[in-house]
Formats: structure tokens, C-alpha cells, sequence
């Protein structure tokens, strides 16, 4: 008889998990009721309002994505800021991460631009934050699926049903096996949509017969208002920087008017290669606008789509991909906003060890 003892086995409750969530798409996506079935996404350019106002103001979804990651990003600081004067050890967890990510940046910024590093750095990691908080943020899971029901008024939309009713209040919700063609003018979408609805589901009282969902949480870089007032804070306080840096003589190198008159031929090229600058410098802005604009809202919708195509195991991959690629994008702004800050503070034509 062998006197070695067996190993147990060891119950992985996290691999069950995985297998347990693995079945449980399956059935939803394939098997079960047609209101757990995904639904192809409505592709929209333009933000959707919430019906939230502030002082009047009308809340968007991609709004409220961003003070979202700006109560992140504040809980944050605040909370590093009173760890670090109560404690003198290194802190763990998410605040460890944290140091560990201003740590690089600030490296970054200081090989970038020397003396200048204190002046630029808390510019450029802000930007960079913001928007890697941001493109983390939407991956949370009901960003851009939850939301209100809206009457679709062109194309096909989805019966409504209720979920739950509490007091006077009923979540809704739309169902993938009751398409309702959408009229553009008369009643005849209200009757068509009251007769989709199968029974057992009652339509009374639902705000909308022919449905979509407006999320109430939407990426924030997916409206093109986010990136390019990014972008254009980041090409004006280049300006401003150039100016702290250079004085008056920052603009000699838009307005060559000494290379025109002493430089001969060779001068008015230069000259106009000044004129071209400024060209240069609103290009910076459509540059930094649709790279960051493009790239999250490409992405966002390829994983709509997918989701809505494949609903298991496929969408698990892309979002790993889709986080690798909102750090990567994060990064490229931070970086060129630190090139650009940091290279207006040199002389022009001129070279300045730091």
C-alpha cells in the first residue's frame, strides 16, 4: 500500500463562477425569453438628454458619465491627500496604484520638459486622469444599456413590458421577439404596438409603444464635445505657456517679419513657413479631437454589436481589449499635450538644455 496521501480536491468556487455565468448567457442569449435577448444598439452621434436638469441646465448622458469620473477621480485625490498625512508607509491597493501611475507621468513629464515639469505636470495629468478614468469607467456593466424608453419615430422599435411594479412606480424594459414598425405620423404605430404585445405583458400605462432605450450613463469621449474642449485647452494654454516662457518673442516664430526684411529669398520661405504655423496649430486641434473621438466611439460600438451578435464568451475578450485600448488612447493625449506644452517653452530655433 502506497503511503502517500492523496491530494483533495479543492472546490474552485471562482471557476464555477465563471462556468455558472457561462450557462447562465447562454440561456439568456439562445434559450430563454425573448426579453433577455440582446438588442442591436441605436447608433447616435449626438448626446441624449436624461431629464435630469441642474439650475436648469439639462443633463446629458455622457454628462453625467463625466461627473461620474469626476467623483472618482476626487474621492481619490482626497483620499491619497489624507493618507499620506497620516501615514509615512506605502500605501496598498487601489491608492497604491494610484502613486504608482502620477509616478510614471510625472517621470514623463520631467524628461519632457525639465524645469518646466512642476508648471506643466499638474495640466497634463489632469487631462490624462480625466480621460483614462473615463474610458475605465464605462466598462462598468449597464453604461449605455440602461436608461428610459423613447418612441422610435422612424424604423423599428420594440414592445414594451413590465418588469415590476412598486407603488405607482413600473421598470420597464423592451422585448427582442416584438419588433413595432415605427409610423411617421398618425395612430397607426400606437395600434400596432398595444397589438404586439403578447398577453400576460400589459402595455398600459408604458411611455411608448414603439421603444428604444436612451442609456442614462454614456462614454464620455463618445461625444465629440469632450475631446475637442480637450483639445482646445490644451492648444491655448500652449500659447499661454509660450508667452510665461518667451515673452513677446514667442510670436516671432508665427510673425517672422525680421526674416522678411533681412533674410532675402531664403526669409520670406521662412516667413511663411510662420504663417503655416498657425495653420499648425488649429490642425493640433482637429488632430486631438477625432484621434480620441474616433477611437472610443469606434470602440463602443464595436462592442454594442458584438455583445448584441455574440452575447457570450466573445464580448469578455473585447472588453479586455477595449480597456487595454482607453489606457493606450489616455496616454497618446497626455503625451502629445506634453510635448506640445513643453516645446513652447524653447525658443524657436534655438536649443535649451534643461
Amino acid at each position: 500500500m502506497s503511503s502517500e496521501a492523496k491530494p483533495k480536491k479543492r472546490f474552485h468556487i471562482k471557476t464555477t463562477l465563471i462556468l455558472g455565468l457561462f450557462a447562465l448567457g447562454i440561456y439568456a442569449a439562445f434559450i430563454g425569453p425573448s426579453i433577455l435577448k440582446p438588442i442591436s444598439p441605436v447608433v447616435v452621434l449626438p448626446p441624449e438628454e436624461t431629464g435630469l436638469k441642474i439650475f436648469g441646465f439639462p443633463i446629458t448622458n455622457t454628462i453625467a458619465a463625466t461627473l461620474l469620473a469626476d467623483l472618482i477621480l476626487i474621492i481619490l485625490a482626497v483620499s491619497a491627500y489624507r493618507f499620506y498625512r497620516q501615514h509615512e508607509d506605502a500605501p496598498k491597493g487601489l491608492l497604491n496604484a494610484f502613486e504608482a501611475i502620477v509616478e510614471f507621468l510625472w517621470n514623463t513629464v520631467q524628461g519632457s520638459a525639465g524645469k518646466w515639469a512642476k508648471r506643466i505636470m499638474p495640466i497634463v495629468a489632469t487631462i490624462f486622469l480625466l480621460i483614462f478614468t473615463a474610458n475605465m469607467v464605462k466598462m462598468i456593466p449597464g453604461f449605455e444599456s440602461i436608461g428610459r424608453l423613447q418612441q422610435v419615430h422612424e424604423g423599428t422599435g420594440y414592445a414594451p413590458v413590465a418588469l415590476l411594479h412598486i407603488g405607482d412606480f413600473t421598470l420597464w424594459t423592451i422585448d427582442k421577439g416584438q419588433p413595432v414598425e415605427a409610423a411617421a405620423h398618425g395612430e397607426a404605430a400606437a395600434t400596432e404596438g398595444h397589438a404586439a404585445a403578447t398577453e400576460g405583458h400589459a402595455a398600459e400605462g408604458a411611455p411608448c409603444t414603439a421603444c428604444e432605450v436612451v442609456p442614462f450613463l454614456r462614454g464620455t469621449a463618445t461625444d465629440i464635445n469632450f475631446p475637442f474642449a480637450l483639445a482646445v485647452i490644451t492648444v491655448l494654454l500652449t500659447q499661454v505657456y509660450g508667452v510665461w516662457a518667451q515673452g513677446p518673442k514667442y510670436f516671432e516664430k508665427f510673425f517672422q517679419v525680421k526674416q522678411l526684411i533681412n533674410g532675402g529669398p531664403f526669409g520670406a520661405i521662412n516667413f511663411g513657413v510662420g504663417l503655416l504655423e498657425i495653420i499648425l496649430e488649429f490642425a493640433k486641434i482637429l488632430s486631438f479631437g477625432f484621434r480620441l473621438f474616433g477611437n472610443i466611439f469606434a470602440g463602443a460600438l464595436l462592442l454594442s454589436i458584438i455583445g448584441a451578435l455574440t452575447a457570450v464568451a466573445v464580448p469578455a475578450g473585447l472588453y479586455l481589449f477595449e480597456v487595454f485600448f482607453g489606457i493606450i488612447q489616455a496616454y497618446v493625449f497626455f503625451l502629445l499635450a506634453t510635448i506640445f506644452l513643453s516645446g513652447a517653452t524653447v525658443a524657436h530655433g534655438h536649443e535649451e538644455h534643461h
